[in-house]
């Protein structure tokens, strides 16, 4: 067992456990947003975000949507809902994560079965701790076809290419939506006021060269 505090942010990994306990422990904490539960082959990650993960979570889901709105593309946001395969021994709970060209394929339903339903068509990760679990690898093998991932390195977008995932200079999800917009935004949205900020992200995305946008 491993056990990282880093900015008020818990981290626990555990060996050797079975899929039922695993399916146990997301019973036992079922409509709960923490702790957070990775999965893979036998090996439970179990998270707690700090304050700084989750404000930088719903700024992000709140850019996809303000972006989607300006662009006139049908999204819509699962929050960090669990998808899982049993088959693949493997299970997340991503920070975010949003329907779109699948929307069609889930609407209706309550609960998701990833063997028969399409994965979210957007996962987003946030990572400020280094996960002891390979995140991508996970959703790759589940077949999400964009991630956009947060480390200490900074913004990537993520999309499959000869069976692994391979850096975007754009969103496919949101057209026009690039790395460099998503990460000055987001580091616009610390020192500006939430109303500025949202009309500055709408701005950003109505301007015809949205792509090269330098704030």
């Amino acid at each position: 067992m491993t056990i990282d505090l880093i900015d008020s942010e818990q981290r626990i990994v555990l060996d050797n456990i079975s899929w039922d306990l695993y399916e146990g422990l997301l019973t036992a904490h079922r409509d709960r947003r923490v702790p957070r539960f990775t999965y893979d082959r036998g090996c439970l990650e179990i998270v707690s975000p700090s304050a700084e993960h989750e404000r930088i979570t719903e700024r992000i889901a709140l850019l996809v949507n303000l972006v989607a709105e300006v662009k006139g593309i049908n999204v819509a946001g699962y929050g960090s809902t669990t998808f899982r395969r049993e088959d693949l021994a493997k299970g997340f709970e991503p920070d975010t994560c949003f329907y779109g060209k699948n929307l069609h394929g889930i609407q209706g339903k309550t609960a998701l079965d990833l063997r028969i339903d399409p994965p979210p068509d957007l996962v987003i990760e946030i990572d400020y701790t280094s996960s002891s679990l390979d995140k991508v690898s996970i959703t790759a093998e589940v077949g999400v076809p964009e991630l956009w991932r947060y480390d200490a390195t900074g913004w990537r977008i993520l999309v499959p290419h000869d069976g692994e995932y391979a850096e975007q200079l754009e969103s496919f999800i949101l057209p026009g939506l690039s790395v460099k917009m998503i990460s000055r935004l987001i580091e616009d949205s610390r020192t500006l006021e939430p109303l500025a900020w949202m009309a500055r992200v709408r701005a950003a995305v109505q301007t015809p060269q949205s792509g090269g946008y330098v704030g």
